[in-house]
Formats: C-alpha cells, sequence, structure tokens
C-alpha cells in the first residue's frame, strides 16, 4: 500500500489524528496489560501450581490472542468500521461460529483443565476404558500414550465432560482382583491358600493391606473364587496380574489343584445310525 492509497483510506472512512493516536495508545496498552500479566500474575499462579513449561506457553498464546483481538476490535470501532464489518459479514460468522462450536468448546476446555489442575503431564488416567498417561496437554487437544505406547489424541472436551478416573489422584493403594476356578471336589482351604501364596513374592503387591480370598459361586463348571490384592502401580497393572497368573497355575499344577473347562454331554435320541 504507497502513502496515496492510505491517504485515500483515511478520507473514505473520516479517520482524524486523534483516531490514530487513540490506536496506537490502545496497542501499547495491549501491550502494557499483557507484559503486566506475564510477568506478575502468570509467573505467580505457575509457580503456585507448578505447571510445566509447554502448558504456560499455551495459557500464554490463548490470553495473548484474547488481548489483540479485543484490541484491534476496539481501534475498528474507534475508526468506525466495526459495525460495517459486522454488517457485511454477520452471515459468515453465524456459519463460521457452527463450523467451529466443537473446537471453541474444546479451547475452553482446555482452559478448564489448565486453571482447575484436574489433569496434570505424567498423570495416569482412564477415560472409557482407555488406560494412558498423559504426555502433553494442549489448549484443543492433549496427548497420551496408552499401555501399547499409542499416541492418542483426546478433544479436551472429553476430559471435562466425561467420566474419567485420574489413578494418579489416588493417594491409597487400589484394590484389583483376579478371578479364578477350580474344579468341583477340590480342597478348597488348599485352594484358598495356593492363591495367597501367589501374591506373597510379588515385588509390586503389597502386603498391607493384605491380600484375600473370596468364594464367589458355584458356577456351571467350576467353583469360583476372587483373589484380591492392593498395588499402587496402576499404569502396569497387566503385566502384574499375569504373573499373578502364571503362578497360580504353577502352584495348582504343583498341588494337583485342577482348572476346569466347560464340558458338555450329547444325548442322540437314535444313535443307531451312527453306529454303524
Amino acid at each position: 500500500m504507497d502513502f496515496q492509497t492510505f491517504l485515500e483510506l483515511i478520507i473514505i472512512y473520516g479517520i482524524t489524528v486523534a483516531d490514530v493516536l487513540g490506536a496506537l495508545i490502545v496497542i501499547l496498552l495491549a501491550k502494557f496489560l499483557l507484559w503486566l500479566i506475564n510477568q506478575i500474575l502468570l509467573r505467580r499462579f505457575f509457580q503456585q501450581k507448578q505447571i510445566d513449561q509447554g502448558r504456560q506457553h499455551a495459557l500464554r498464546q490463548f490470553l495473548s490472542y484474547i488481548i489483540w483481538a479485543l484490541a484491534v476490535f476496539i481501534i475498528l470501532d474507534m475508526i468506525g468500521i466495526s459495525s460495517m464489518i459486522w454488517a457485511s459479514s454477520a452471515a459468515l460468522l453465524v456459519g463460521v461460529g457452527l463450523g467451529l462450536q466443537d473446537t471453541f468448546k474444546d479451547l475452553i476446555s482446555g482452559i478448564v483443565i489448565l486453571v482447575e489442575g484436574t489433569i496434570e503431564v505424567g498423570d495416569i488416567i482412564e477415560v472409557d476404558g482407555l488406560v494412558a498417561r498423559v504426555n502433553k496437554i494442549g489448549l484443543r487437544t492433549s496427548h497420551v500414550e496408552t499401555r501399547d505406547r499409542v499416541s492418542i489424541l483426546i478433544p479436551n472436551s472429553r476430559l471435562v465432560v466425561e467420566k474419567v478416573i485420574n489413578w494418579s489422584h489416588n493417594e491409597s493403594p487400589t484394590r484389583f482382583n483376579i478371578k479364578v476356578g477350580v474344579a468341583y471336589g477340590s480342597d478348597l482351604g488348599l485352594v484358598q491358600r495356593l492363591l495367597l501364596q501367589a501374591t506373597y513374592d510379588h515385588p509390586e503387591i503389597l502386603q498391607e493391606p493384605a491380600p484375600s480370598v473370596q468364594f464367589k459361586n458355584f458356577g456351571d463348571s467350576a467353583l469360583e473364587f476372587d483373589l484380591y490384592f492392593f498395588s499402587n502401580e496402576f499404569f502396569r497393572i497387566e503385566p502384574v496380574k499375569s504373573d499373578i497368573r502364571l503362578s497360580i497355575d504353577r502352584l495348582f499344577r504343583e498341588n494337583k489343584v485342577a482348572i476346569p473347562f466347560p464340558q458338555r454331554d450329547i444325548w442322540l435320541r437314535n444313535p443307531e445310525p451312527f453306529l454303524r
């Protein structure tokens, strides 16, 4: 844009020197406000909440966008252009708003997570049965890594609206269980002792609170037991359960305790054709 075009725009929109000075003042005030928020308010907030560098940068960028957007609208309103822009782009803004409503919802959810601190980097969470470790929290999405080391992007709105279990917020150990079936006629006292023995030497299983065994039901083909134990290991609990199952199988084999499998007897009303 050359100087002549600039002058023509000033004449068309009736921009005065006072408008230009006002716009400069708004820009300076926006810069001062950003400095005040970043250097004083946010620094204290980040230190108190111990927020990681990635989340600090994301929150600063989001606030910067908001402040500069407000500054632009104020300047446009001062020179009388904002009303024309809103009138000419009302339909477009409605369409954009409808198309980006999920994005805005994710952005607001990201701010809620950042402020409340309900989920932090390094936390172990469970969403819809998916257990994962949080690697990064952005303004719109969060990066998590599953037990299979698969990276997944989860919209922040799911972490705010849906039911989420944050295992890292548990101050006390969590109880887990393993289901086991033994054959009818087994020595139930021996079965209980063997199940408890399978938990004694594993380093990830706590002995206080102590493991326990419950006889749950008379099943169709087995006597059903539940082995309960406590552990502080949330993310790798499946390998721990696998170790316990291997120990149970070894102990049952050594002590002649049978783990049954379903069997069915078929009775034929007219077996003669099959006997030929």
